[in-house]
């Protein structure tokens, strides 16, 4: 039996970002109970040059929404980067999982060979839809998921692998 682009695709999406859900309703709490100032967390860069935590969280859900997105034929759903708290970084996620969620497989299932293009910056860069999911969206997807979850490790959050796999 061969192996769906939906298969591939969908399912590995929404687990990591209901992993990364959960980390985050994690750090709401403690950040709450130690009333620690969350613009700290979120305008936090691991260094200089990369992206703050909000960005990161951020860049993960616009990797899995605007892939997916693109292998379906639809428009993904428009999210401001305007987070301001832990809260609206949860809701971002969750409201990406929900949108992932209602993807039909036989919307995603074929586009391997499909040309997509995508716009970077001034750039456009073409793909095939097997080539954007893992040689763009999915190693994009995975460096910004796991950049979150070290920097919340990084700060002091108890937790492991199995929050970032999807299983608290």
């Amino acid at each position: 039996m061969a192996i769906t682009m939906s298969e591939i695709s969908l399912p590995v999406f929404i687990r990591h970002l209901e992993g990364l859900s959960i980390v985050l309703k994690k750090a709401q709490a403690v950040y709450g109970e130690k009333k620690l100032d969350e613009n700290s967390l979120l305008s936090q860069r691991m260094y200089p040059d990369m992206f703050s935590f909000a960005r990161q969280v951020q860049a993960a859900t616009d990797h899995a929404r605007n892939c997916t997105a693109l292998l379906a034929g639809v428009d993904a759903p428009q999210m401001a980067m305007n987070e301001k708290s832990i809260a609206d970084l949860v809701a971002r996620v969750d409201n990406t999982v929900a949108w992932l969620k209602n993807v039909k497989p036989a919307q995603v299932d074929g586009s391997e060979g499909k040309s997509v293009t995508v716009k970077a910056g001034d750039r456009e860069l073409q793909f095939t839809g097997i080539d954007l999911l893992l040689k763009r969206a999915l190693p994009n997807f995975y460096f910004h998921a796991t950049t979150a979850y070290d920097m919340l490790r990084a700060n002091g959050l108890e937790i492991g692998k199995r929050h970032f796999m999807g299983n608290p």
